[in-house]
């Protein structure tokens, strides 16, 4: 074997060696991400048993206090069955601080499921906007393309989305794929009239045709993650609910 075989050998090895660790690397941090994920689940799970009566004097619903402990910025839960979205919704000052920060403000690629800066989670505005990472993994909001698709969307049309002083049940209105360049991240309209006309618009760009009405009275959450379908770079994949209280 002549040098240069040796050393094209020895190269190849090395770039072997260098994906293998990083791959190993990748899938360390999926599992740490989803056993600390699994931790706060079961919490909430186990506190949802209890009675959910709110006071005047409690406003928080018994299954955030222990959560709020953990992290004050925990404003809500999104459950959507049928995918691995189970998750704490945090919300801090800006959009970026949970991109790559889990819920225990450790650093993390998954970051976490977000509620937009601007929304105020107490008394929710007309669009309530959360983000989330599309994880290779399926996490996070890995698996939200899912609805992209008309089988999957048909059997599952609706979700639950919970704040820390109600719960709601969320209609799905309309999915799309889009890029950045298209507005959909706006929480507030000065008019009835702007309000739906923009319902109207994102209805229109919806995938797959959904007979749902939304009126001027009505609230709307939007879910909203990066995605290569459209542009791989601003691509974004949106799905869009009616909330009615549950």
């Amino acid at each position: 074997m002549s040098w240069i075989q040796k050393m094209v050998l020895l190269t190849c090895l090395a770039v072997f060696l260098f994906s293998l660790i990083k791959l190993g690397e990748i899938g360390f941090e999926y599992v740490q991400s989803e056993r600390v994920m699994k931790e706060i689940q079961e919490q909430y799970k186990d506190n949802i048993q209890i009675s959910n009566t709110v006071t005047s004097e409690n406003p928080v619903r018994p299954q955030f206090q222990s959560l709020l402990h953990i992290n004050s910025n925990i404003v809500g839960w999104l459950t959507i069955e049928n995918t691995k979205i189970d998750y704490p919704i945090l919300q801090s000052s800006d959009n970026r601080h949970y991109l790559n920060r889990n819920y225990k403000e450790d650093k993390s690629k998954s970051g976490s499921i977000f509620m937009d800066f601007r929304n105020q989670a107490d008394s929710l505005d007309r669009q309530t906007i959360i983000y989330g990472h599309q994880m290779k993994d399926g996490s996070m909001f890995g698996q939200l393309d899912r609805f992209l698709d008309e089988d999957f969307f048909s059997k599952n049309k609706e979700f639950q989305f919970d704040t820390i002083a109600e719960s709601y049940k969320v209609e799905i209105f309309s999915v799309y794929v889009t890029t950045t360049d298209f507005n959909y991240i706006e929480t507030d309209f000065s008019t009835d009239e702007e309000y739906l006309d923009f319902v109207d618009v994102i209805k229109e760009k919806s995938k797959i045709p959904i007979d749902i009405q939304v009126t001027e009275k009505d609230n709307i959450i939007t879910l909203s993650t990066c995605n290569a379908l459209q542009d791989p770079e601003d691509g974004r994949l949106v799905l869009h609910g009616k909330l009615t209280k549950a």
